[in-house]
């Protein structure tokens, strides 16, 4: 291969394999397997494109949402998946996914690894509408699979919740409909016992 752009290209894109083996506490429906990273970006995706009508921003960029859902969790080849609930964990976790977008964007050309970057750090920041309603489909991906594996990944977490709740409420900062469903289907998990009501 004789062209150095695209040689580094493909380096990224090989590396991206390695997502594939980053398994989350979440399972698939059939509660046969965990899942993993890759299929998780690929849901949300897909959820965004579906959902994007119910953000409560107007002329919000679409394109630029997709490539927040699907590069936002590469990080996790080198760091790792971080379960939100693990306090402890998430002391270094900013730290951690910081050196790995470093290193796993820095394979590609200067400018997609800088708009990586940047689009990376957008998600994390949750400033844009666009970054808001990404964040707010990656909240409740989680809660809908709980409740469609019927906890499954999630039950030995013994979680309350009031946790659910405070993790998730962010959601209502990028479609206030979103959230009431969020909240509809933590409900329904409660009365499943996938969750344990606050004291």
């Amino acid at each position: 291969m004789n062209n150095p752009d695209l040689k580094k290209r493909i380096a990224f894109i090989e590396e991206l394999e390695k997502l594939k083996l980053v398994y989350r506490q979440n399972v698939a429906v059939d509660g046969s397997r965990q899942e993993n990273s890759a299929e998780h970006s690929w849901h949300i995706a897909v959820m965004a494109i579906v959902l994007h009508r119910y953000s409560d921003f107007k002329d919000l960029d679409l394109l630029k949402v997709l490539k927040m859902l699907l590069i936002h969790d590469i990080v996790e080849i080198d760091a790792g998946d971080t379960f939100l609930y693990d306090n402890e964990a998430n002391k270094s976790k900013e730290a951690d996914e910081s050196l790995a977008a470093s290193r796993i964007f820095g394979l590609l050309p200067e400018d997609t690894k800088n708009e990586f970057i940047s689009l990376w750090k957008e998600f994390e920041n949750r400033e844009s509408p666009e970054a808001k309603f990404a964040a707010s489909l990656d909240g409740m991906q989680p809660i809908m699979n709980h409740y469609l594996s019927n906890g499954k990944g999630i039950r030995k977490h013994k979680l309350k919740t009031g946790q659910i709740i405070e993790k998730k409420k962010y959601i209502a900062d990028a479609s206030r409909e979103l959230w009431d469903y969020a909240k509809e289907v933590i409900d329904k998990s409660e009365s499943a016992g996938l969750y344990s009501k606050d004291e």
